[in-house]
């Protein structure tokens, strides 16, 4: 009996632990910024897989309409591949951050091949667009204790979600916009894509159309749009007041 039941709870923790690695807002393995500030009106519109042509600049377009900034999180080899749309982000005033080179699911690399990942990121990044933000997206969200000790030693900042769009396989933007209402109650990080991590070209429309639903929806309710570095600021205050 006793060995049956250290098997059932070695595959118990094991599983939670599986879950840990992937969920968004789950802290286990450590410390990641996840957004969900109670009370907050504050909304952070985040957007993965890019740069990607066209639909990189047609979200630039929508933004630049409502006045909003956003983040960034971009795949190194794109930045090499487009480096002018990198920069027209930069340009545009957005933040833009580390979802380094090749798009690996973290868990399965080894330190060593991690930092190589986020390094050559930092690097691509830097050539094209100059100093840029700390911020770190691991792909899929997939990370480990090593993943995140990797980061913490490159200076990096972990950035998760708490609200997701589902729009990686393109829906129509009445379901992006319906899947993100139902999980937002204000002080928000929303993942979204501006591309695809298998090929430049994704089509992202639907994501386009979707933000500048919700960006009107939320302004009409009084939210604020910021980027995820001043939702972190305004975090770090609670944090020492509390």
């Amino acid at each position: 009996m006793l060995p049956a039941l250290i098997g059932l709870t070695a595959a118990a923790v094991a599983s939670a632990a599986g879950y840990q690695s992937m969920a968004p807002q789950g802290q286990w393995f450590g410390r990641t910024f996840a957004g969900g500030i109670r009370g907050s009106k504050q909304i952070a519109l985040t957007y993965d897989d890019g740069p990607n042509d066209p639909h990189t600049l047609q979200l630039l377009d929508v933004l630049a309409k409502h006045s909003v900034r956003a983040t960034f999180f971009m795949i190194g080899r794109y930045v090499r591949q487009r480096p002018d749309l990198a920069r027209a982000v930069a340009q545009a005033g957005h933040v833009i951050g580390n979802h380094t080179f090749t798009h690996p699911l973290l868990i399965f690399e080894s330190a060593a091949r991690t930092r190589m990942q986020l390094v050559d990121c930092q690097q691509a990044l830097e050539d094209t667009v100059g100093e840029h933000s700390n911020l770190f997206r691991p792909p899929f969200g997939g990370r480990r204790p090593a993943t995140l000790r990797v980061a913490r030693a490159l200076g990096l900042e972990t950035v998760m979600w708490n609200v997701t769009g589902y729009d990686w396989n393109a829906p129509p933007a009445a379901v992006i916009e319906k899947k993100v209402m139902r999980q937002m109650r204000g002080g928000d990080v929303v993942l979204l894509h501006d591309g695809g991590h298998r090929a430049m070209g994704a089509d992202r429309a639907q994501t386009v159309a979707a933000t500048d639903n919700l960006i009107r929806r939320y302004k009409d309710q009084g939210y604020e749009f910021v980027t995820v570095e001043e939702m972190l600021a305004v975090s770090r205050q609670l944090l020492a007041v509390g």
